[in-house]
């Protein structure tokens, strides 16, 4: 009798512990075969590409950097001047004197150069400094509660830095097993999705990708079912047990 009910017990164990019963929060699931996409080591090393909704401040400076610009009546001094501007939803910034400038998908030090050359027409030598300031990622560290959208202080921070941003990975992470998903251009026209693993020192490589606006960093939680079960199970047997002995009490006392 003692062997049917462990058995019994054990066969509602994996049952329930493989559906969404138990873990009805997890997110981000893939199939058995699903096929990951393959970071090659170029991309992994390539530098933060500017995004739609970045904020980006800027100035410029005339003479190769020699004298500033006033942007907001484009006069020359010798204090500083900057501005912020927002990455409009098709790419493009509009600034003084040049109009609309597409710099969705540039690198910092491309967008600095395309606009030296647009602002050419109106300065000698003009040099132009760029920062983005609104760079965020979301991490999901493992555990439910912990998730935290990640504002980026530096250019070309990598996976590592940005978990450690985030507190690192939670003890109910599996650092065996991390998908990273971004979007191209930050938009869903195309996803792609990695899976890494950090777990032991041959990680350290695939640590250093760079990320990049929007993409979302998701460590898988660790299933514990025993747990689950019991913390399931146990109000329905109390629920149970106590409409059980109701019963067994009034019919007692009808006797």
């Amino acid at each position: 009798m003692m062997n049917m009910r462990f058995f019994t017990a054990l066969s509602v164990l994996v049952l329930f512990s493989s559906c969404k019963y138990f873990r009805p929060n997890l997110m981000l699931k893939t199939e058995k075969h699903f096929v990951f996409d393959t970071i090659s080591k170029p991309e992994s090393m390539a530098d933060y590409k500017i995004a739609c909704n970045d904020q980006i401040e800027y100035r410029i400076a005339s003479n190769n950097g020699y004298r500033l610009v006033d942007i907001k009546d484009m006069n020359l001094l010798n204090n500083r001047s900057e501005l912020i501007a927002t990455v409009e939803s098709d790419g493009y910034i509009k600034f003084p004197l040049i109009g609309r400038v597409k710099l969705e998908g540039f690198t910092i030090r491309e967008a600095e150069k395309q606009l030296e050359e647009l602002f050419s027409k109106y300065y000698v030598d003009p040099f132009v400094n760029i920062r983005v300031t609104s760079k965020r990622v979301i991490v999901f560290p493992g555990s439910a509660g912990l998730a935290k959208v990640i504002l980026l202080p530096y250019n070309n921070m990598t996976l590592l830095e940005v978990i450690a941003m985030a507190g690192g990975i939670s003890e109910d992470g599996k650092a065996y097993n991390i998908k990273l998903i971004r979007s191209e251009n930050n938009k869903a026209a195309k996803t792609y999705i990695y899976k890494m693993d950090l777990s032991t020192i041959n990680g350290a490589q695939i640590g250093k990708l760079v990320v990049q606006a929007g993409d979302v960093i998701y460590v898988e939680p660790f299933n514990r079912p025993i747990v689950l079960l019991n913390r399931e199970i146990t109000p329905l047997l109390t629920l149970f047990t106590t409409v059980f002995l109701l019963m067994y009490q009034v019919v007692n006392l009808s006797k």
